[in-house]
């Protein structure tokens, strides 16, 4: 998910800074080390802390140890409880994040109902970042029902999610992924196929630090509807290139990696 704006204007550089550009570049290993550093200098109501707790939580969760990534945010949620409050929009936002990892963990009805209790306290905030982080909650919702076989429901909430956003970035190419998982769940893989090929030209349009945390999204969702449409063939390039990308970003632990780990082993196996 993006960073949204700093709590402070600043002068300098923050000490932190060299740990979101690690992340952003894909460098998530040294990214994790980064910002640990930061925490372990710091006393724990510093300004940088809360970003660098943050950095470290999506580094590791990056890097495919979701059990480990979840436990991270578990250790950040009462630092931002204490410096900014429950409702503010960066505890949500953490809320959010940590949400991911429950459904990377197949724990998908947890991971509905905490993105969906952020959608509702997103909702009643007035800050301008609240918008976007209830439409990042959204998409845990759209994730986890798809993940629960609930696609209908989850094309419903991704069209809705999608009518009310309009900046080309990372979030509206995971809501519509999300979308596009839902046709296909729904085997309307034509129309699957043809949000997923859509996707891919939001995707290339992304600058690389926004890229990055969707590798292989797009084309995972493609070669699902490639399969159910009996071109084996070019469903099996595109799940190769998928597995390969995440192979190379995240690592085999991740999730990502391991649904395109098994769909190719499904191609083969036809």
């Amino acid at each position: 998910m993006k960073f949204f704006r700093s709590r402070a204007t600043r002068t300098k550089p923050s000490p932190v800074s060299r740990a979101r550009a690690l992340y952003q570049s894909g460098r998530y290993d040294q990214a994790e080390a980064e910002a640990n550093a930061v925490v372990e200098a710091r006393p724990v109501d510093d300004e940088d802390v809360p970003l660098a707790l943050t950095i470290a939580a999506l580094s590791i969760g990056a890097q495919g140890r979701h059990a480990e990534a979840l436990a991270a945010y578990d250790k950040a949620l009462p630092v931002f409880d204490k410096i900014f409050g429950a409702d503010h929009w960066q505890t949500l936002k953490l809320r959010s994040d940590r949400a991911q990892q429950l459904a990377s963990l197949g724990r998908h009805a947890e991971c509905e109902a905490e993105s969906a209790a952020v959608v509702r306290a997103a909702n009643r905030g007035t800050d301008p970042e609240m918008r976007l982080v209830a439409a990042a909650a959204g998409n845990g919702v759209v994730f986890a029902l798809n993940a629960q076989a609930r696609h209908v429901e989850a094309e419903a909430l991704a069209r809705e999610a999608l009518a009310t956003l309009r900046e080309p970035d990372r979030l509206l190419l995971a809501l519509w992924l999300g979308l596009a998982r839902s046709l296909n769940g729904q085997a309307r893989h034509e129309e699957a196929l043809a949000e997923a090929e859509r996707a891919q030209e939001l995707h290339r349009g992304l600058p690389p630090e926004q890229r990055g945390q969707e590798a292989g999204a797009v084309d995972l969702v493609a070669a699902t509807a490639l399969l159910e449409l009996g071109r084996h063939t070019e469903a099996r390039v595109r799940a190769a290139t998928a597995h390969d990308v995440c192979l190379a970003s995240f690592g085999p632990a991740h999730r990502r990696t391991k649904e395109a780990r098994a769909l190719l082993d499904r191609i083969d196996g036809a």
